[in-house]
């Protein structure tokens, strides 16, 4: 091998394998401190292009969850409200029944008339307080609704609005209706039985649209959950093998600084050479 004050090749060998390790280190410092393995596209393009479209799936699909969180809380609230107007039909009846009696005085049949007419302004009050967030189901004003039911919005659930006010198609019964006769009442109970079954039959459909929605929640955080580990698996750093290589990294440092060293002192044998005998 050439001696030379000008070229020190060992040295260069040195630098280049002390910068090689410096790299990694720092590599390897980044892993640890943002815990992924691909944190940019430099890292990987391939794998974060990929892992960044489940991430916009995953954002997608909070929204869808929010969507249907909404939907959740439209369908208990209406399902508090239609029981209560359902146990409200059955009091009604049992004043209506009251009032066909033909043996009642004029004061008992004015008093079951109030009553009866203190249930029907209480089903409006419930009719017109059965909202959330704007949204009424039974209110009879205002379409169906529909929710977000995938990342793409493509898919959507409904929850079918059905007026229960009175007067309406499920309660026939006239807000202004009176049992203060026995023919009234008469006339009264045929379309509270029709109005009965009418709002039963509103809540069970209202209860299956209910259930679907819930069930499809369930499914979306799953997902959701399924998609983020995936996400994991393509970027996360193992910390525990980072810091076993962050420790080999630092020892590999200082040796490759020590023969640095050691390379770059080898030209002053050089000088032994032209001393005085």
């Amino acid at each position: 091998m050439t001696i030379s004050v000008h070229t020190n090749k060992s040295a260069l060998t040195a630098l280049q394998n002390l910068n090689k390790t410096n790299d990694q280190l720092a590599q390897t410092q980044n892993r640890v401190n943002t815990g992924l393995r691909i944190a940019n596209a430099k890292d990987n393009a391939a794998i974060w292009a990929i892992a960044q479209g489940q991430r916009a799936d995953i954002g997608a699909l909070g929204a869808v969850r929010i969507s249907l969180e909404r939907a959740n809380s439209i369908a208990e609230v209406s399902l508090t409200a239609g029981e209560s107007i359902s146990d409200l039909l059955v009091q009604l009846k049992e004043k209506v029944v009251a009032a066909m009696d033909t043996s009642l005085d004029a004061t008992s049949r004015t008093a079951l008339n109030s009553d009866f007419r203190a249930i029907l302004n209480q089903i409006t009050q419930v009719v017109t307080n059965s909202a959330f967030d704007g949204a009424n189901l039974f209110s009879g004003s205002g379409g169906n609704i529909q929710f977000l039911a995938n990342a793409e919005a493509t898919s959507r659930l409904t929850l079918t609005t059905r007026t229960l006010a009175l007067g309406g198609s499920n309660i026939t019964i006239p807000a202004a209706a009176v049992i203060t006769t026995v023919t009234h009442a008469t006339t009264v109970l045929a379309r509270l039985d029709a109005s009965i079954s009418n709002v039963n039959q509103a809540l069970g459909n209202l209860g299956s649209q209910a259930k679907q929605i819930d069930a499809h929640l369930s499914f979306v955080s799953k997902l959701t959950d399924v998609l983020e580990a995936g996400v994991g698996n393509l970027v996360d750093a193992d910390l525990a093998k980072e810091s076993a290589r962050l420790q080999a990294l630092q020892v590999q440092q200082q040796l490759g600084a020590q023969a640095l060293s050691i390379a770059n002192s080898a030209p002053q044998i050089v000088l032994q050479l032209f001393r005085g005998g």
